[in-house]
C-alpha cells in the first residue's frame, strides 16, 4: 500500500509561478503564522478523508431560554455559539468515537476521557484555536467567561502553545459574518470538527395550511471517516439540536 508521501510524488507539479509575463505582480512574503497554519492545513486535507455533513437546527428555543438565562445572571451574555460548546461536551458523551484520536500506528483508536473545545478565533495572525478544558463539568456562564478571555488574548498578546493544545472537537463559526454551509478542515489529532454559519428564518407548513417560520442555524460537521461514519455524523448534528433546546442545559 502506497504511503502519503508516496502519493503526493506521483503528483503533477504545480505549473511555474512566472504572472509577471501577465502583467505588474507583487511579491508578499507570508508570515511565520501563515507559513506554519498552512503547512498544517495543507497535511491535513491530504492525509485525512474528509466527509462533511450538513444540517439545520432549530434555534428558537434558544431565544427564550436566553432571555430567562441573561435575567437570572445579571451583566452575562449567552450567545448561541457558548451553547454550542456545552452542547457539544454532552453530546461527546453519547459518541465516543468523536472524542478520541487514531493512534500513531492507526491500528487503535485512543478515546478521550476529557471534553475539551476548541474554538476558532479570528485574529490579525489568522485563525488561532483556543481551548476550554473540561466544557463538561462547566456552567454556561464559566464557559461563556473563559471563551471570552481567551478570545482577547488571541487577538492581543497571542496565545500559549498549551492554549491551543488538547482539544476533544472544534468549533469554527463563521455566523457574525454570513454564509449558509461551509467544510471546515479537522484540526488534527481531532477527528472532528464543527463548523456554524448564520441563522435565517425558514418557512415550515403551519396548522390550517398557514405558513409558520423557525429560526434555523445551519451546521457543518466535518469528519474523519476512517473514524466516524454518515449516520453517525447524521445522528451527532441531530442530538446537538435537540441538546441546545433541553431545559437542563441552561442549568
Amino acid at each position: 500500500m502506497s504511503t502519503v508521501a508516496e502519493t503526493l510524488a506521483r503528483l503533477a507539479p504545480l505549473p511555474p509561478s512566472e504572472f509577471s509575463e501577465f502583467g505588474d505582480v507583487e511579491v508578499v512574503p507570508l508570515t511565520r503564522y501563515q507559513q506554519l497554519s498552512g503547512a498544517f492545513l495543507g497535511r491535513n486535507w491530504v492525509t485525512i478523508p474528509h466527509v462533511t455533513h450538513h444540517d439545520d437546527i432549530d434555534i428558537d428555543g434558544i431565544g427564550a431560554r436566553k432571555v430567562a438565562w441573561e435575567q437570572a445572571h445579571p451583566g452575562a451574555k449567552l450567545t448561541p455559539v457558548v451553547v454550542l460548546i456545552k452542547a457539544l461536551a454532552e453530546a461527546l458523551r453519547g459518541y465516543p468515537h468523536f472524542n478520541a484520536s487514531l493512534g500513531d500506528d492507526g491500528k487503535t483508536l485512543i478515546l478521550k476521557r476529557y471534553f475539551n473545545i476548541g474554538v476558532a478565533v479570528d485574529t490579525p495572525k489568522g485563525l488561532l484555536v483556543p481551548v476550554i478544558r473540561g466544557c463538561d463539568a462547566k456552567s454556561l456562564g464559566e464557559i461563556a467567561t473563559e471563551l471570552t478571555a481567551l478570545s482577547d488574548k488571541a487577538r492581543t498578546k497571542g496565545l500559549s502553545m498549551s492554549d491551543m493544545s488538547g482539544s476533544s472537537i472544534a468549533l469554527s463559526s463563521l455566523g457574525h459574518i454570513g454564509g449558509t454551509a461551509f467544510t471546515p478542515i479537522i484540526n488534527a489529532p481531532d477527528v472532528a470538527i464543527l463548523g456554524v454559519s448564520r441563522n435565517r428564518s425558514t418557512p415550515f407548513p403551519g396548522d390550517g395550511g398557514a405558513i409558520a417560520w423557525q429560526t434555523m442555524l445551519p451546521l457543518s460537521l466535518s469528519y474523519d471517516h476512517r473514524v466516524i461514519n454518515g449516520a453517525d455524523a447524521a445522528r451527532f448534528v441531530r442530538l446537538l439540536g435537540e441538546l441546545v433546546n433541553d431545559d437542563t442545559l441552561y442549568q
